[in-house]
This record gives C-alpha cells, sequence and structure tokens, in this order.
C-alpha cells in the first residue's frame, strides 16, 4: 500500500514510478476490502500508448517534467491521439485483462496532476490513467 499514499501527498514522478513497478502488490491487497478505493464498475479512462519502449519512456519524461497528459498523449499516443488520450467511461470486461486490472487499480487524478501506471499488452506499452470511477 505504500505506493498509494505516497501518490497522494508526495512527488508524482516518485509516486507513480513506485505505483508502475509494484502494481501487482496493489492488486493483491486491494481484493481484500480494506484498499483506498472503492470497487467500481466503471471508470474513464486515458491512455498514452507506444509501440517502442523508447517512445513510451519519452512520453514519461514529460509527464514527469509537468506536461498534462493530454497534452503528452495528442504528441506520443499512437491511439486516440486527438482525444488525448481519452477512451471514455469503460466498464469492467471491455478492456485487455491487464491493462483493465491495472486501471481499476489506480486512483482518479486529473490531467494536470495524473496518478499513472504504465502496463505493456499485446497492443505496445500504454501509460493509463483515470479521471473518474463509479
Amino acid at each position: 500500500m505504500a505506493p498509494k499514499n505516497n501518490a497522494k501527498g508526495g512527488d508524482k514522478g516518485k509516486a507513480t514510478k513506485g505505483k508502475a513497478k509494484e502494481g501487482g502488490d496493489d492488486a493483491a491487497k486491494g481484493k481484500g476490502g480494506k484498499g483506498a478505493l472503492k470497487a467500481a464498475t466503471s471508470i474513464n479512462v486515458r491512455h498514452i500508448l507506444c509501440e517502442k519502449h523508447s517512445k513510451k519512456e519519452e512520453a514519461l519524461e514529460k509527464l514527469r517534467d509537468g506536461t498534462k497528459f493530454d497534452e503528452v498523449a495528442r504528441e506520443f499516443s499512437e491511439d486516440k491521439a486527438r482525444q488525448g488520450g481519452s477512451l471514455g467511461w469503460k466498464g469492467r470486461g471491455s478492456l485487455d485483462p491487464s491493462f483493465e486490472k491495472a486501471a481499476y487499480e489506480l486512483e482518479p487524478s486529473t490531467t494536470g496532476n495524473p496518478k499513472y501506471v504504465e502496463v505493456k499488452t499485446g497492443f505496445g506499452y500504454h501509460i493509463i490513467m483515470v479521471e473518474g470511477r463509479k
């Protein structure tokens, strides 16, 4: 749970870096019912999709430097770039399983101060942020 606590009040670069590396641990703990997030049936999600690891790293550097998530998505994402990476509201079961698992464990944030996680799927490298849960 430490990454979630750091993400709430700490430096966004360090918090998200730890979150990305330890996302699996948070998943196991969150299912016990005592996690910080309440169960959700749908999320409002954005992502940045990059085929190459080096391009994903460039996008992460922009985010760490304080560039808004939607602006980085327009510049770097190979999917939904015109919408700032927005996928809209997505219900459980409608996304790639590893993408969905990471996204549903992520605390909601804003494009100006995003909390994000990295995931690799068959589509490429994703940087994911969640704007809302219901």
